[in-house]
């Protein structure tokens, strides 16, 4: 999905648990096998404390004003993805990601770009 589309509600029943906050019960249901598809969704203003992330396409994200504190990213895909304004405090993100990256999209909303 081409980055320049708006963000998708999807009506994906473990992306609507993250919407309804239910963080836990996605965690034992992704536990469980199921795998979602969360390209191009938005998750603007959700809290994802907690979020078991590995794995996750969260490419084209976004993620305005959500709470990512201490959510590792370390594994999952997040080019193209916009934190503008996001709580990040204690968030590990991809290696791919510098920090000049984290820091604009944080600061004015621009997408990450993975590094060459």
């Amino acid at each position: 999905m081409a980055s320049t589309t708006r963000p998708i509600i999807s009506d994906d029943p473990l992306y609507q648990l993250l919407r309804d906050g239910k963080v836990k019960e996605f965690n034992d249901r992704r536990a469980a096998g199921e795998t979602p598809d969360f390209t191009a969704l938005d998750f603007r203003g959700l809290d994802l404390r907690g979020l078991d992330a590995r794995g996750l396409d969260m490419s084209n994200g976004y993620f305005r004003q959500s709470d990512l504190r201490g959510v590792d990213f370390s594994e999952t895909r997040l080019d193209g993805a916009s934190i503008n304004a996001a709580k990040v405090s204690g968030t590990l993100f991809p290696r791919e990601l510098s920090a000049e990256e984290i820091t604009l999209s944080l600061m004015h909303g621009t997408r990450m770009r993975y590094r060459g």
